[in-house]
């Protein structure tokens, strides 16, 4: 199995988990490894002095979140993209994976016991709408 592998991340202990376990996955598979980040709104804030100006921006906060997981997951031999995409986090995922014809997405089971499992998850709502395979990682213990 080649293609790409979807991994959402939020800057969080278990997404980082997830999204190791994707790494894993990818290199065992050969897939590509396309590492999310979903914001839901898209507020900018303008700071500057004088000609200096900075752009701060929802959009742009999620992206670094990516950007900085995707680097930490780099390995020899894999391939790792990254995106910002503006949605809640399940339905960016499954936007994206969609979007790049994935063949998988790797989703942690943060929120699956309890009373988050009767209220719901990314996890829970990613595997019920993907339109690919899902992969739920064990992140237990990452917190």
């Amino acid at each position: 199995m080649s293609g790409i592998i979807v991994v959402g991340v939020d800057g969080s202990a278990t997404a980082r988990k997830a999204a190791e376990a994707a790494r894993d996955l990818a290199v065992a598979l050969g897939a590509t490894l396309h590492v999310v980040s979903a914001f839901d709104t898209d507020r900018t804030e303008v700071y500057g002095s004088g000609s200096d100006k900075w752009i701060v921006s929802d959009a742009g906060a999620a992206e670094k979140v990516a950007k900085d997981v995707a680097a930490g997951l780099a390995v020899a031999g894999l391939t790792v993209t990254y995106s910002a995409v503006r949605g809640k986090p399940a339905e960016a995922l499954v936007k994206e994976a969609e979007r790049s014809d994935a063949r998988m997405i790797v989703v942690g089971n943060r929120r699956m016991h309890g009373l988050g499992r009767v209220l719901g998850s990314i996890a829970n709502s990613v595997a019920h709408t993907a339109s690919c395979d899902v992969y739920i990682a064990n992140t237990y213990g990452a917190d």
